[in-house]
């Protein structure tokens, strides 16, 4: 180092001495390297001159770092023909030349003029050569030399990495291997001790040693315990020169984790727990956690729990929540209070994994006592059973008891209960309960063949909380009673074949019949068929009964005709066999039909009889087809009636009821040519005769009945309109409603005046209106209303 002068100036000494034994002589040569005091006196002051010699040479030393004052001699050329009078000039040229290394021209001798470092450049190749000074002519061939940096301590080691992370496991044995850590010296390994390195630790012990040459980190202490220390920190040194004093170093850290073994069981940190549940929780319901604490980690930490023992294995039930590493007691069956109020589990933790290596430490488990104390609960009403079946007969009486229900409070107060129908089940209400003791009446009687079965729904609730309530479902079944009679199966109707007397009776019955009835099996079959007592002895037909709930229907005789009798109708008494039994009388339809030689049906029916009887084919042919033209000429009739009533009005867009003419312009009296002429309504039918409808067009020239014209010049208004009216009623071509004209005002000059009331209502007018009293009662409404004005101001 810089600071270490003394040393410096050692290896300067020690480098120029082995400058001086470099050179081994062989032969002499051109340029030979010198250094100072080369001439040296004896003993008695005389100068001895040494014999000339040549030198082989092909390299110099120069130590690093120097940091003198001077620049530092290399060493020194010199040519076998240098006189010493200063015409030969030295030149160097090469690596560094000029500014590394400089020569005297004169003497030779090189220097160094800079500091060197062997770890950037560790030589220099340089060229030697003697010229004459004069003319730069070469005296000698160039010859070629090294110049080496000689090393020196000036580097410390240096580790790869600053810090370093290992890991073992805890427990480990001795000895055994964690990391290893390397350093490296810049300095030159081949010289001397500087690049010779030696390991040891500074800290970390007495847990961790390190090899001196190897760099190699072992555990020095057994079985570390990582739940009682889990990371170290480690220092380790190296060191160059050997580890000797002097010697450069370096350290770095290094970090050791104890890994985690399964070395120690689970242990619960209490010895009983207390829990409690109340008896109203459902199964599933969560009643308590336990935790048994394990220090290792990972999966070496995993602990599963179950229950070994107890009296609540039945009602209890224990899972792991692996996240929380906790025991979860849940409710398994419902309990019961007022049953049994405590019970008690015995749980056990154990490992899930368990090493080999440290079984001689179990065992790994561990268990722990867990009481569980029954809260009383306010628990709705309990039935004594789950569901009830009663039964009750048809057609009972209203009132009648059909069964009860019962209930309790299973609460140690035991609250009176109170019972009720849901009328969601009981819609038509048939029944009604009795709110105290449970007893479930009718309220009407009931009709199995209705409905065999009434299903219910009761509810029973404590007196004190209504909402501690609970129901039971209540079938009731209908028992039938015999209250009604057996019927024919199906509309039966029999048929039998007219024949004369002389032929044999037939075995085979006319008809098969049976009987149904709506009661039940014990109250139908069997059924009984025979014929009403006063028709037992019946001379056509009986009854005989096949004992299988049928029966068949017999003739008696034989030559039974459809011109004496087609139908017969035959009463049946069916019987069941209910207590007691019912009966009803059925009546069968016997038709007498014709048949052909093989008994089989051709017609039942006796007019048709009558007819072959008496008429030929030919007969009725001739009455179809006059019935048919005689049809025929009706249509035709019909069809030629309706064209000619068609209406023969002319209706150019529209059907039009009303004709109203309106005159919005006033007349100029009886100058205007262009009004209407009044003489119209004094004579409708005009001067030269009838005049026709305008409206209508007439189906033939209706001329009018002389005596129902008016005179000529009459203004009888009543006479003119009953006329029209007469006419129009006796008028056959005349459509069904009347053609109005309105004339609104005549203007001034009129012979007829004015029609309108509107102007007269306004103004005090002098006019008497009792006239109208005599115009008849279609003129009554005017006549009330104007010709009793002068009453009413009488009046007033």
């Amino acid at each position: 180092m810089k600071e270490n002068y003394c040393l410096q100036a050692a290896l300067v000494c020690l480098g120029m001495l082995c400058h001086s034994q470099a050179f081994a002589p062989e032969r002499r040569g051109h340029l030979r390297p010198s250094f100072h005091g080369h001439h040296e006196k004896g003993k008695e002051g005389q100068v001895l001159q040494r014999s000339k010699r040549g030198w082989v040479w092909n390299q110099f030393f120069v130590i690093e770092e120097y940091t003198g004052p001077d620049p530092v001699l290399v060493g020194r050329l010199h040519s076998d023909i240098d006189s010493g009078d200063g015409n030969i000039k030295y030149i160097l040229s090469g690596e560094g030349a000029g500014t590394i290394f400089v020569i005297d021209d004169k003497s030779g001798n090189i220097h160094a003029t800079k500091t060197l470092d062997r770890e950037e450049r560790a030589q220099y190749t340089l060229m030697a050569q003697a010229v004459d000074r004069d003319t730069n002519r070469p005296l000698e061939p160039p010859s070629e030399f090294i110049v080496k940096v000689q090393d020196i301590n000036d580097n410390p080691p240096e580790f790869l990495h600053e810090t370093y992370h290992a890991n073992v496991p805890e427990r480990s044995n001795v000895g055994t291997s964690v990391i290893q850590v390397t350093a490296s010296d810049a300095d030159d390994p081949t010289y001397g001790n500087s690049a010779k390195l030696v390991y040891s630790i500074l800290e970390g012990q007495p847990y961790f040693s390190v090899e001196a040459q190897t760099g190699i980190i072992r555990t020095a202490l057994p079985n570390m315990d990582r739940e009682a220390k889990e990371e170290y920190h480690v220092v380790i040194q190296a060191k160059d020169m050997g580890g000797h004093m002097g010697g450069l170093s370096g350290t770095t850290k290094v970090t050791i984790t104890l890994t985690d073994v399964n070395d120690n069981p689970p242990k619960f940190p209490q010895s009983v727990y207390q829990m409690s549940v109340s008896e109203a929780a459902v199964p599933g319901e969560e009643v308590g956690r336990v935790k048994a604490k394990d220090p290792d980690i990972g999966e070496n930490g995993l602990v599963t729990y179950s229950i070994v023992d107890g009296d609540g294995m039945e009602l209890f039930e224990i899972t792991t929540d692996y996240e929380t590493q906790e025991g979860v007691i849940k409710l398994k069956k419902p309990v019961d209070f007022e049953t049994k109020r405590a019970y008690s589990l015995k749980v056990e933790a154990a490992n899930v994994h368990i090493d080999p290596k440290f079984i001689s430490n179990g065992p790994f488990k561990d268990t722990v006592t867990v009481k569980i104390a029954v809260e009383d609960a306010d628990e709705p009403p309990m039935f004594l059973a789950p569901s009830y079946i009663h039964e009750v007969q048809e057609n009972a009486a209203a009132g009648t008891v059909v069964g009860r229900v019962h209930a309790k409070d299973p609460d140690a107060a035991n609250s009176p209960v109170r019972y009720s129908i849901d009328r969601h089940t009981d819609l038509d209400r048939f029944f009604t309960i009795n709110p105290e003791d449970g007893f479930i009446k009718t309220t009407k009687p009931l009709d199995r063949e209705e409905t065999a079965w009434l299903n219910i729904t009761v509810f029973a609730a404590e007196i004190h909380n209504r909402h501690q309530e609970a129901k039971v479902p209540v079938a009731i079944r209908i028992l039938d009673v015999n209250d009604n009679a057996p019927k024919f199966a199906a509309p039966y109707e029999g048929f039998i074949c007219e024949s004369d007397q002389t032929k044999p009776l037939s075995n085979q019955p006319i008809v098969t019949i049976s009987a149904d009835d709506k009661d039940d099996t014990a109250n139908g079959p069997r059924f009984i068929f025979s014929l009403p007592p006063e028709i037992i002895h019946n001379p056509n037909f009986t009854v005989r009964d096949n004992r299988d709930n049928t029966a068949g229907v017999y003739a008696r005789r034989g030559g039974f005709s459809r011109q004496k009798q087609d139908l017969y109708l035959l009463p049946i008494v069916i019987s069941d066999g209910g207590i007691p039994p019912m009966s009803s009388t059925n009546t069968l339809t016997i038709k007498v039909c014709g048949c052909d030689v093989n008994g089989a049906l051709l017609s039942c029916n006796a007019e048709a009889y009558i007819l072959n009887a008496g008429l030929s084919t030919g007969a009725l042919i001739a009455i179809l087809a006059c019935i048919v033209i005689l049809l025929v000429i009706v249509v035709l009739f019909v069809t030629l009636r309706r064209q000619k009533k068609e209406p023969l009005i002319v209706f150019e867009e529209e059907d039009v009821r009303e004709n109203i003419i309106t005159y919005d312009d006033e007349g100029g009296g009886e100058e205007d040519t262009e009004a209407f002429d009044i003489a119209t309504l004094q004579n409708p039918d005009g001067i030269n005769g009838f005049i026709p409808r305008k409206d209508i067009k007439p189906e033939y020239q209706y001329m009018p009945r002389p005596g129902l014209r008016p005179a000529p010049n009459s203004v009888d208004v009543d006479d003119f309109i009953n006329t029209r009216i007469q006419e129009a009623d006796n008028d056959p071509t005349a459509p069904p409603y009347d053609s109005i004209q309105i004339y609104g005002y005549e203007g001034r000059g009129s012979v007829a005046g004015s029609l309108s009331s509107l102007e007269s209502a306004t103004t005090d007018s002098d006019l008497d209106y009792d006239y109208l009293q005599n115009w008849g009662p279609r003129f009554k409404k005017l006549a009330d209303l104007y010709g009793s004005k002068d009453t009413f101001d009488d009046d007033s």
